[in-house]
């Protein structure tokens, strides 16, 4: 996801890690963070991901004035219509099937990350019982303050093109 500005805080990381249920103290005691080898209060191996709320167009992201994507009415939250001959993957959008981070070093209080997009692989897998799967690649690369990079996010996404049959 391309992010402009990320600005890591020390109350995002305690929240974070409290969702996580990651109950280290590197996360949230200055004290102890300070005693240890990385010298102070570090983020949680997957933080990066919490950028999404700093896309205006993450698709996730809950936007003032409309419906909540996560409203439990339908079971993904959103009513997507299909149209004739859609596979079943594009009605219901995929499915995350791997994420992989890189740390080039750890983030801190204080950096403020800018995510750039680059162009990932895509390949396809004949299933079993599904039908033909597509896997889409996308990379993340976070830089800091200074354009130093600091982590190389890579997801994939998976989807079926098999088309259901009414």
């Amino acid at each position: 996801m391309a992010i402009e500005r990320f600005p890591v805080e020390a109350s995002h990381i305690l929240m974070f890690a409290r969702a996580v249920g990651d109950a280290n103290p590197i996360y949230s005691d200055a004290e102890y963070a300070a005693s240890t080898e990385v010298g102070g209060i570090i983020a949680p191996p997957t933080f990066a991901q919490s950028s999404a709320q700093f896309d205006p167009n993450y698709f996730l992201r809950p936007k003032i004035g409309q419906p909540w994507f996560g409203s439990g009415r339908e079971p993904s939250g959103v009513t997507r219509e299909k149209k004739d001959g859609e596979s079943s993957g594009a009605a219901s959008g995929g499915l995350h099937a791997e994420q992989h981070f890189t740390y080039h070093r750890q983030l801190r209080p204080g950096d403020i990350l800018t995510g750039t997009e680059l162009p990932g692989k895509t390949w396809d897998k004949e299933g079993k019982r599904s039908g033909k799967l597509v896997f889409t690649e996308n990379i993340t690369e976070y830089r800091d303050q200074n354009g130093e990079l600091v982590i190389t996010a890579r997801g994939v996404g998976v989807r079926t093109e098999r088309v259901i049959e009414s």
